[in-house]
């Protein structure tokens, strides 16, 4: 296959694409908008599962590299009540098919993956705009240009690729969550690191819940969701980190004092993250020589399958175009007939929403029974 493949967004979608591209000998750019590797933090844990995150690394023959990465004992579960109460302690047994890493250890495993050269650092995209017989130019912010005749948008919630191909926008699903980590937990923070546990804890109540992460270092990274327009939100000073955490803690009272340590005693200033979905079953028509993959292509509510889908998208997509070197079009049909169903599928989510009577510690140790797992 002779004609350049294009890729905006070096996340974990748009490098796994690179990675199988670069095994079968397609030649590959990626522009991404971050300076450098390390310009800013790269998330939390993510669980890669078997049936599919785990399936694009071994398209990507990195499974290796993946097992020197996992956190022992991440995938430990516990389920509590907003007054403490454990009602589930699951430990991390070794026979779980969704093993816990480090985004950013990850994302180092694919760029390191890659010949040098293949990202292109520093490059924002400001507008991309079709040219005809499938080829497409990107406006970079610097002003420079560059012409493709293969484009995929890897780029995120807010793609520049996604208006080529369709008007849908990201819409607020009314919930946010506000992030806070607290370090050396084990010794600072003994409370916390005891309710959260080795791995996962999930505290779930109707329009409030928090999430928590044991992640390495012992450091504990907590997602504390609330349901409420944005409006609601813009009016916390986040730039105030002493009046935002007293103001979201608030909407915790009563709760366990050892669950809103993890508001109050976090070492950093809370970081408020509205969430946004595209429209459920989002697809476009076929339009030559561009398509897209990951949340550009089927963002929706956190459902622990974003980053799974992102990569699986980008293995499968190069294992298309390796199967069709002479039919750019062909490819990029199969790949998105496999692709659309999969994520309207992922999409439709069968736990209780925030505000629901049912998000309670019960009522999700309740459907996880139901559901055999």
């Amino acid at each position: 296959m002779h004609t350049p493949v294009t890729i905006i967004g070096a996340g974990l979608g748009g490098l796994t694409l690179a990675r199988v591209l670069h095994i079968h000998g397609i030649p590959v750019t990626v522009h991404e908008s971050e300076s450098s590797p390390s310009a800013r933090a790269q998330g939390g844990l993510l669980d890669i599962h078997d049936y599919n995150g785990q399936l694009a690394l071994k398209a990507a023959g990195l499974m290796d590299e993946f097992h020197a990465i996992v956190l022992e004992g991440r995938q430990a579960l516990r389920v509590l009540d907003r007054d403490g109460t454990v009602l589930l302690d699951q430990a991390d047994d070794g026979t779980g098919g969704r093993p816990e890493v480090q985004r950013g250890d990850l994302r180092q495993v694919l760029l390191d993956a890659l010949p040098a050269g293949t990202v292109r650092w520093g490059h924002k995209v400001s507008r991309t705009r079709a040219l005809g017989e499938g080829r497409h130019e990107v406006t970079f912010a610097d002003g420079g240009t560059v012409v493709t005749s293969l484009l995929v948008g890897a780029d995120g919630a807010w793609s520049r690729v996604r208006p080529l191909l369709s008007t849908a926008i990201p819409e607020y699903i009314g919930k946010s969550v506000v992030e806070t980590y607290l370090f050396d937990a084990g010794t600072r923070h003994p409370a916390a690191a005891k309710a959260v546990g080795g791995g996962m804890m999930i505290a779930p109540s109707p329009g409030r819940e928090i999430f928590a992460h044991r992640e390495k270092n012992d450091t504990l990274h907590a997602y504390l969701g609330l349901s409420g327009p944005q409006e609601w939100f813009a009016a916390i000073d986040f730039a105030d980190a002493a009046s935002a955490t007293a103001r979201i803690a608030e909407e915790f009272d009563g709760w366990a004092p050892e669950l809103t340590a993890l508001i109050t005693d976090s070492d950093v200033a809370p970081v408020l993250r509205p969430l946004y979905a595209l429209p459920p079953g989002h697809r476009w028509d076929r339009v030559p020589g561009v398509t897209l993959l990951g949340d550009a292509a089927h963002l929706s509510a956190p459902n622990g399958e974003g980053a799974n889908l992102a990569m699986l998208d980008g293995a499968e997509l190069g294992e298309a175009l390796a199967a069709h070197p002479d039919d750019v079009e062909t490819a990029l049909t199969e790949y998105e007939q496999a692709m659309f169903p999969r994520s309207a599928e992922t999409a439709t989510d069968e736990m209780p929403g925030i505000d629901s009577a049912d998000n309670t510690a019960h009522g999700l140790i309740d459907l996880a029974a139901e559901k055999g797992r």
